[in-house]
């Protein structure tokens, strides 16, 4: 038998939400939201569409792999070096590289739970220890998972906002987190929704990278700015760290039409303001209508709500599903009790709404 490392082994994969077309097929629908998957319902802007359409007209050329034209347009949109950037198919694959290059067995990595699922993922196929700390109403315990850091410690990840929660951690509690860390343990503030966030007191990271060498933040262009099936994001750190990072990053990780298409989408900064306020005003509607039925939720600032209906998740989502709308069962994400849900058009929200009212209608009914 060939050998596979023992950690692996009973592992499962990433699992996805399902495709529209695979459930109007199963169901013999002709209409499905989906709304598991918190992608932008608003698509991607003008600008990337023509970018991709340019691009793929030379799919026999290798991709830059060094991506010097995104390099440079990010590293001028965040007002950062183009050395202090470390691009992965996806934040995901940021993900994985540094705990490829940091995690092993005689290491552990810190992280709340719930939270996003591939720091444990990675971190456990490299066989480090992983210290998972609860999240109480959805956000992170940062004190606890300061106790429990300790000398193997290499990262402490914080899901910011968290996902499945949808909770953020403010400034001042970030800060002063910060200065309690170790300066040997490196601190990933995961910030794929941080273009949904409108809090004001939200932490200014980037400035924070200034007083912190021990700071990474993860980024994406797969939600927000409506990207996600190209899988491009990126990390930004300093110099020394990213530097540090890119020999474990492979040979033309990020496609050629992901780098073209990215870069023209920071382009069109009315797009992502648009998206954020029209979700914005989807997301109080939704709220509001939970507290009209009396279901509690997780205050959201990203593009998704958890809602606590009472009722198994996988119930929820099926009798949800039968419906055509696509949402995520709180079972696989930590929440028995829950769903997920992203916050579509108005035409999806309303959709949502009506379908939950009926089917959590029909479940008291049963009882």
């Amino acid at each position: 038998m060939l050998y596979i490392k023992k950690q692996i082994k009973g592992m499962t994969p990433y699992q996805p939400g399902k495709p529209i077309e695979e459930v109007k097929r199963e169901l013999g629908l002709t209409t499905v939201h989906k709304m598991a998957s918190n992608e932008n319902p608003y698509g991607a802007p003008l600008q990337a569409k023509q970018a991709i359409e340019e691009a793929a007209a030379d799919p026999e050329i290798y991709p830059d792999g060094y991506a010097a034209e995104l390099r440079q347009a990010v590293a001028e949109e965040l007002n950062v070096g183009e050395k202090q950037l470390l691009f992965g198919a996806g934040s995901d694959e940021v993900i994985l590289m540094l705990c490829r290059a940091m995690l092993g067995p005689d290491t552990n990595t810190v992280m709340a739970v719930p939270s996003f699922s591939q720091y444990k993922h990675n971190a456990a196929i490299e066989g480090a220890e992983v210290r998972e700390i609860p999240a109480v109403d959805g956000e992170h315990q940062l004190n606890a998972m300061l106790e429990a850091i300790d000398e193997q410690t290499r990262i402490v990840w914080v899901c910011n906002p968290n996902n499945p929660s949808g909770a953020y951690i403010n400034d001042e509690a970030f800060v002063a987190f910060l200065d309690q860390v170790p300066e040997n343990v490196l601190v990933v503030s995961d910030e794929a929704y941080i273009e949904y966030v409108t809090a004001k007191d939200y932490p200014d990271t980037l400035k924070l990278l200034q007083e912190y060498p021990n700071l990474l933040l993860l980024r994406t262009f797969s939600k927000a700015y409506g990207l996600a099936s190209l899988r491009v994001g990126y990390g930004v750190s300093h110099e020394e760290l990213i530097q540090s990072l890119d020999p474990v990053r492979p040979p033309f990780n990020v496609t050629a039409v992901a780098q073209r298409a990215a870069t023209a989408a920071l382009k069109d900064r009315g797009f992502i303001e648009k998206c954020r306020e029209k979700n914005k005003t989807e997301l109080d509607k939704m709220t509001a209508f939970c507290e009209e039925l009396g279901l509690d939720y997780v205050p959201s600032q990203t593009n998704f709500l958890l809602i606590h209906t009472g009722v198994a998740g996988s119930v929820v989502f099926d009798e949800m599903l039968k419906k055509g709308i696509i949402i995520r069962s709180g079972e696989a994400l930590g929440y028995p009790e829950s769903i997920r849900v992203t916050i579509g058009t108005e035409e999806q929200n309303e959709a949502f709404r009506q379908t939950l009212s009926e089917v959590l209608e029909h479940q008291q009914a049963r009882l």
